[in-house]
């Protein structure tokens, strides 16, 4: 079964967009990329600097899932991955990773957009 993004997904990344800017911003404060920032913008960036780790994790157990699925023989035969089971695997991992960068400039392009 195919899995959809939900609102709920959105709004995520539009949280951590937001939290990045606001990080990029304290950092492009000082003008020495050294930043000066008040404990409540530490916090910030350290809850930020964990979600986006969350994310990363789950994009890569979504991938590992989707291209198990697909190319993986469920019979076990043999203890590494045959021939074309690497190939798909390979295939499969460069599609999801593409797909996602698709996805992550489409809404970025969106949260860019004049309302």
């Amino acid at each position: 079964p195919r899995r959809t993004t939900d609102d709920a997904g959105s709004s995520d990344r539009r949280e951590r967009r937001d939290a990045r800017a606001a990080r990029e911003t304290a950092m492009s404060q000082t003008g020495q990329g050294a930043p000066t920032m008040t404990p409540e913008q530490r916090d910030a960036a350290f809850a930020m600097a964990g979600q986006e780790m969350e994310y990363r994790v789950e994009l890569f157990n979504k991938l590992v899932g989707a291209c198990y699925e697909k190319c993986i023989d469920k019979k076990f035969k043999d203890g590494e991955l045959n021939v074309g089971e690497n190939s798909c695997v390979d295939r499969c991992a460069a599609k999801y990773w593409e797909s996602v960068a698709i996805v992550g400039q489409m809404l970025g392009a969106q949260g860019n957009a004049p309302s």
